[in-house]
């Protein structure tokens, strides 16, 4: 039997779940595939869109009473960090970043357990396996790379490798128009150097050398703190009825 691609992706709708950022709310979401030889495409599209990558599956939210999930992007050229954010780089000046293919290993899935433990305890997430692990990193049919983050050595400036143990680990999908971060995770007992920043900035960075505008940051949600991080990367535009939009900076003093 022959099977043929179909010519336009399908949608299917979740059935409402608690949300894991409001309380009191339910979230629903809208989901298709990315597979085969289009997924790339699709994916720049439908993030281009306000979907998501999670594995194999493209998602947005479709909550029925909630708007508080907005798509973020940092535009790229314009960027320019605080003097916060300088003294976050100045801290971390002593790590490389080494992208390569997303291929996980047992050190990442060390590194993500104890992350995990530490930081969100009552996650979604928490009760990964390694093998469970290993799909999130490899089940992509888009362009997916991991960056792993080590202390500069002697030999840094030639090899252009860290060495010792790894320190933050970002996933990621390089887009026709950007970066978008998956997902990343830290040392959490590193806490003073700020890593979750020091990666974003970090990004922002390897962006502009590729000659991209955007870093895709995925949702803020407005009222969840676990999310007010993302408003603090200026400029950035916000996915609303009318298209991309700029996010002004009145409305971050404001709280959103």
């Amino acid at each position: 039997m022959t099977h043929h691609q179909a010519s336009a992706p399908q949608f299917f709708l979740t059935a409402p779940t608690a949300c894991p950022y409001l309380e009191g709310q339910f979230e629903r979401k809208v989901f298709t595939h990315l597979i085969g030889t289009r997924a790339k495409d699709l994916n720049d599209l439908l993030t281009q869109g306000g979907f998501r990558r999670s594995q194999n599956i493209a998602y947005r939210p479709a909550c029925e009473s909630c708007r508080a999930c907005v798509s973020t992007r940092v535009l790229v050229n314009e960027f320019k960090p605080t003097r916060n954010m300088k003294r976050v780089q100045a801290r971390n000046a002593d790590l490389v970043g080494v992208m390569h293919d997303a291929e996980p290993t047992t050190e990442q899935y060390a590194l993500f357990r104890r992350y995990l433990d530490a930081r969100h305890k009552r996650g979604g997430m928490l009760d990964m396996s390694v093998l469970d692990y290993a799909m999130m990193v490899e089940d992509t049919h888009v362009e997916t790379k991991i960056i792993e983050y080590r202390r500069r050595g002697p030999d840094t400036f030639i090899t252009g490798r860290g060495v010792g143990d790894l320190v933050a680990v970002s996933l990621c999908d390089r887009m026709g128009d950007g970066l978008s971060m998956v997902y990343s995770f830290f040392d959490p007992d590193l806490d003073d150097r700020s890593l979750g920043t020091f990666m974003i900035l970090d990004h922002i960075a390897r962006a502009r050398s590729y000659g991209l505008p955007h870093i895709y940051l995925g949702y803020w949600v407005n009222g969840s703190r676990k999310m007010a991080y993302k408003v603090r990367f200026l400029p950035q535009e916000h996915l609303g009825p009318k298209g991309w939009e700029r996010f002004s900076e009145e409305a971050v003093r404001q709280g959103g």
